[in-house]
């Protein structure tokens, strides 16, 4: 049986190119997740030769790949402008690459609105070489607090849960990367917090980082929704983003 479709492949795609048009300066909670991401492939003594980078190029990834003698391959719903790897369009649940081809897969801001996340791991697992290493990076449960506070009574009745996907948390994260099959499953997560003096700032900060709406049932936002969440900006607002990361190793094939 096909699992259904919780998110608009036409939307994400959408999301995913628009991001590529904001500064890397705007970019911020990609380039954290990405900066992380490198710092964990600093502390592993294991030596990987070809990189498959899940989410385009975030904040200069294959390049810093590149620096550390790793050679990558881009995977990602939209096109970024420069040359610094090759590159393939594809959904993550969709992944059209032989068995066996990477010993180094990172996933960079996208995993958490992909239809199929179970089957996208066993795919990265898959192409995952002997004692391969995954590393994901994603936004968590817990995440936009104050947001989903704002829209929990929304003018007109509309739901709420039709505006935020439901979102994983560190123990349904590890419990997938072992349903993958993957070794050594780690799931952590990091809270982070922004201070925002406008709706309008944060909404921008979403729209740059991939971060908004691509349900397949999503409710748009009206603009006396708008209006009211605004109101609540009267002084300067925290609010928090949850960002769960994923760990695990290809186990050998027999």
């Amino acid at each position: 049986m096909m699992p259904p479709e919780i998110f608009d492949r036409i939307a994400r795609r959408r999301l995913r190119e628009r991001v590529l048009r904001y500064p890397v300066e705007d970019r911020w909670i990609i380039a954290r997740m990405a900066q992380d991401i490198l710092d964990r492939l600093d502390a592993v003594l294991t030596p990987f030769r070809k990189a498959l980078v899940i989410g385009g190029n975030p904040a200069g990834l294959c390049d810093a790949l590149s620096a550390r003698k790793i050679s990558s391959v881009r995977a990602d719903l939209a096109i970024a402008s420069d040359n610094s790897a090759a590159r393939t369009i594809c959904d993550e649940d969709r992944l059209p690459f032989a068995d066996s081809t990477f010993d180094l897969v990172v996933a960079v801001g996208t995993l958490d609105t992909v239809s199929d996340l179970p089957g996208a791991l066993v795919l990265i697992q898959r192409i995952l070489s002997d004692n391969g290493l995954f590393i994901g990076a994603m936004m968590g449960a817990g995440s936009l607090p104050f947001l989903r506070s704002c829209l929990q009574q929304p003018s007109g009745g509309a739901p709420v849960a039709a505006r935020f996907h439901p979102q994983i948390d560190v123990r349904g994260a590890g419990d997938l990367l072992a349903r993958a099959h993957f070794s050594l499953p780690v799931a952590e997560s990091e809270m982070v917090s922004a201070r925002y003096r406008t709706f309008d700032r944060l909404v921008d900060d979403l729209r740059a980082n991939g971060l908004t709406n691509c349900l397949a049932q999503r409710v748009p936002l009206k603009k006396a929704d708008y209006a009211h969440v605004s109101a609540q900006f009267s002084e300067p607002v925290v609010e928090q983003f949850s960002i769960v990361t994923l760990t695990g190793w290809a186990r050998p094939r027999k």
